[in-house]
């Protein structure tokens, strides 16, 4: 099916600017892409940034040396387009860097996961868009499907990094209705396989269903300012936009729903320590968040709230897969840190070891910034992330860091998202046992990160 949608959208996007007579160039504006016309007037857009990175990891108290890296943080390409009469769409977009968003979280990801959205569109009516495929769902926190060019800060808030699932594939609906007084209801429903993105291997668990609601009572943001961070058109009335969400995993088989068949857990009926048909243990996991937007003459404010938690979890569980190994291999075994940064290790029971899998916890997120006239913004941010007492969220490698405090000046150097460059500084506070580096070292006080990248589109 995956191969069909890509291959479908290429054939589509060929058709419509490039084997159609005298495809031109209608438009384009830094930062926002080339537009193409075709004669039968359907069109094509070309976008792509680059974010060359720096950050440096140091720690309070402690003899270790900072960490410093350089690399490409994104290298994107985007190609997208609309039939002539506005009914079909589709988008490709690639990640040329082969940098995946969870990468040095506690997740086993692949570097050469080029492959971001791959999906086809179509409207219902002027209000309903229907798409299948592979994209950014609606259903995680608001920051979660901001473009990665429009960020305040260089990065994304930890809030995104504990709880969302960044790109899923599958049916993602989306409605726009004007409720009067020039107020907006927006709806999305999505039901998708649950497992994140180029999860196209052996399905385990079942399929994910969600849903948010946001209400915009000023009216429509300019220049889809709902889905960018920094108000760099300079919103001229007052815009804000409120929405809640929600979504439940069914049989969920990773941390939050990024991986497909890593973790798993089953009942050994015959004794024999192996999967068969039928024996599977999968917990469910489910998200409730609320959260909200603001913008107005440069100024704009993030505010989200969001919570997890495991739900059918099997009395009966008496194996699983060695993940950190062979995840072909089964272990009764369920066995952990007694605390995050301990060298003891004790006994769980297997309700208890699942729990310690997922990422469990509520947290929120806030912050605000300033875009000066002259292209100076200066932003700041807080983050809090309260932990169950079972969940990985108390992992001290990964996480374990209750509070993020991150101040940042970016310069824009063009009236558009087009080029900037950003720089941010964030104090980590350890949790309540402390914190390891990412060797497994373990520190004796805060953590401080230093971020620095250049952003150019075209």
């Amino acid at each position: 099916v995956f191969k069909i949608i890509v291959t479908a959208i290429v054939c589509v996007g060929y058709t419509q600017c490039f084997a159609q007579d005298n495809p031109r160039l209608s438009t384009y504006t830094f930062g926002e892409g080339y537009n193409f016309t075709n004669a039968n007037g359907s069109t094509m857009k070309l976008q792509g940034y680059i974010q060359p990175w720096m950050d440096t990891e140091s720690y309070v108290d402690s003899d270790l040396p900072a960490e410093t890296r350089f690399r490409m943080r994104r290298l994107r390409l985007r190609l997208s387009g609309k039939s002539a009469n506005e009914r079909f769409g589709y988008r490709l977009q690639l990640d040329l860097a082969g940098q995946d968003e969870a990468q040095r979280e506690g997740d086993v990801t692949d570097a050469r996961n080029f492959l971001l959205d791959a999906y086809i569109s179509y409207k219902i009516t002027r209000r309903i868009e229907l798409i299948f495929g592979q994209r950014a769902t609606y259903t995680d926190n608001r920051e979660l499907f901001m473009n990665s060019n429009s960020l305040q800060l260089p990065e994304r808030s930890r809030l995104t990094s504990a709880f969302a699932s960044i790109r899923e594939f599958g049916l993602f609906a989306k409605g726009t209705f004007r409720t009067g007084g020039g107020t907006y209801l927006k709806p999305y429903v999505t039901i998708t396989n649950g497992d994140g993105a180029n999860a196209f291997g052996n399905d385990r668990g079942g399929l994910k269903y969600g849903a948010r609601l946001d209400f915009l009572p000023f009216g429509l943001f300019t220049n889809f300012g709902q889905f960018r961070q920094a108000d760099v058109v300079r919103e001229l009335t007052p815009k804000l936009v409120i929405g809640a969400t929600w979504n439940y995993n069914h049989g969920i088989t990773s941390r939050r729903g990024r991986n497909n068949g890593r973790i798993l857990y089953l009942n050994d009926i015959n004794g024999n320590g192996v999967l068969d048909d039928g024996e599977e243990r999968l917990p469910n996991y489910s998200k409730f968040g609320v959260d909200f937007l603001f913008k107005y003459k440069g100024f704009s404010v993030l505010g989200e709230y969001h919570k997890s938690w495991a739900s059918g979890i099997a009395d009966d569980i008496n194996l699983r897969n060695d993940f950190f190994n062979d995840p072909n291999d089964f272990t009764d075994r369920f066995r952990g840190r007694e605390n995050p940064t301990s060298s003891n290790f004790i006994d769980f029971t297997p309700q208890e070891y699942v729990q310690r899998q997922l990422m469990l916890g509520e947290a929120y997120n806030i912050q605000a910034g300033y875009l000066f006239k002259n292209g100076i913004s200066v932003d700041a941010r807080y983050t809090h992330i309260n932990a169950d007492r079972f969940s990985f969220l108390n992992n001290a490698t990964f996480f374990n860091r209750p509070d993020y405090y991150t101040i940042g000046v970016s310069k824009y150097l063009s009236r558009s998202y087009g080029a900037k460059l950003q720089a941010s500084y964030t104090w980590v506070n350890a949790g309540e046992f402390g914190i390891n580096d990412n060797n497994g070292n373990v520190l004796p006080d805060d953590e401080r990160v230093f971020r620095l990248m250049l952003t150019l589109s075209f």
